[in-house]
């Protein structure tokens, strides 16, 4: 039975880093970010009924992601009717991933959801990581991203769950402070759970 692993951490942990590690160890890795970017490309299952909800999100047969945003801006309930559309569209393409990680013989299937906690995805999963590191350390990584504004940080940080919360809830703490800290965890995780499957 493979063993559901969901992998998160707010803005600036370095969870996609942590996710490479867990794919440099053989075990594949779903990333909800790109689930989602597959759905609004051209031919994208998300495509007809997004653009439904939001015409103006329609571009060249493919949803434009900031046309999305500004429509979203402008729309007190479009985050929750875009939810509606997409959140099941996302559920669709985890639970295909996993049955073909099994397929393929892998014994832990990694799942990179950002919005884990606050989207209640834990009840589906066998165990949760959490990337993190100290408040400095974070503000100081996404404030070295291009276009990032502190005012854009902030807003983001207010709509993820703290992280304090997030490490109290989680079955594993990853530090990320150095990559070397974090590899660490990873081999821990990695081990406790494959022995588990072997006991």
């Amino acid at each position: 039975m493979i063993f559901r692993l969901g992998l998160t951490g707010s803005i600036g942990m370095g969870k996609s880093t942590t996710g490479k590690m867990f794919v440099e160890r053989g075990h594949p890795l779903w990333d909800a970010d790109e689930a989602v970017h597959r759905l609004y490309s051209k031919g994208g299952a998300a495509v007809q009924r997004v653009s439904e909800a939001f015409p103006a999100a329609l571009n060249d047969g493919a949803i434009d992601r900031a046309a999305l945003k500004a429509a979203l801006a402008a729309d007190p309930d479009g985050f929750s009717r875009l939810e509606t559309i997409v959140h099941p569209l996302v559920a669709a393409d985890r639970k295909a991933f996993i049955a073909r990680a099994e397929n393929d013989g892998a014994r832990i299937a990694v799942l990179d959801i950002p919005l884990l906690f606050e989207t209640g995805a834990e009840k589906q999963l066998d165990g949760v990581a959490v990337v993190s590191t100290d408040a400095k350390t974070q503000k100081a990584r996404v404030l070295a991203r291009p276009g990032m504004t502190a005012e854009t940080f902030e807003m983001i940080l207010s709509r993820q769950m703290p992280d304090a919360e997030k490490r109290v809830r989680a079955d594993w703490v990853i530090p990320s402070d150095t990559l070397e800290s974090a590899r660490r965890a990873v081999d821990a995780i990695c081990s406790e759970i494959l022995e588990g499957q072997n006991a």
